[in-house]
């Protein structure tokens, strides 16, 4: 197998490369960190399969530049929930989430002031990958403590098993790699 996958994606090529997870699973890393072009690109393909929202929800951190991106390009708000509690933040709703590229559970905070930014909203959330749909679980959590209500969740790539769901957007498959 090679080390490398070839995704194509809004228009645009790239060679992710392939990474193990465990002794029986390698997963194709997708990182849009430092790649303006692929930001900007798959936003704009996003948006267009997307319904109407209020505002953009994303988890720390890599969902972050799409979730920006997006927010840029349709003229909405976007909500960042974070991995730690910062001193600025006030009354936090939190919730715990388990993702598979990451090794130990993760908690996820939202301060009140971007809680009442989704109360009574219609929110997209947003993510770079879509595999276990656990980071999903968690936004839509504070989501829905926060009073706000679900318009669609999107992704740039939905992996393994979460390609076959119906009920998120995505723009293109990614296979995962059983040894």
């Amino acid at each position: 197998m090679s080390n490398t996958y070839t995704l194509n994606v809004a228009g645009l090529t790239r060679q992710l490369p392939v990474c193990p997870i465990n002794e029986k699973l390698d997963i194709a890393a997708f990182v849009m960190f430092s790649d303006v072009e692929m930001t900007v690109a798959v936003s704009e393909a996003l948006i267009k399969k997307c319904p109407d929202f209020d505002v953009i929800i994303t988890a720390e951190s890599k969902g972050i530049p799409l979730a920006y991106e997006m927010a840029r390009q349709s003229g909405k708000p976007y909500v960042v929930a974070r991995k730690s509690i910062k001193l600025y933040m006030k009354n936090p709703i939190s919730v715990t989430v388990k993702s598979i590229t990451t090794a130990n559970e993760q908690v996820l905070h939202l301060s009140e002031d971007k809680a009442e930014m989704l109360k009574n909203k219609k929110v997209l959330i947003v993510d770079d990958v879509i595999s276990t749909g656990e980071s999903l679980k968690a936004l839509e959590q504070l989501v829905n403590a926060a009073g706000g209500n679900i318009a669609a969740e999107a992704a740039v790539l939905a992996e393994g098993d979460a390609a076959d769901r119906n009920d998120i957007i995505f723009l293109e498959k990614l296979p995962l790699f059983f040894k």
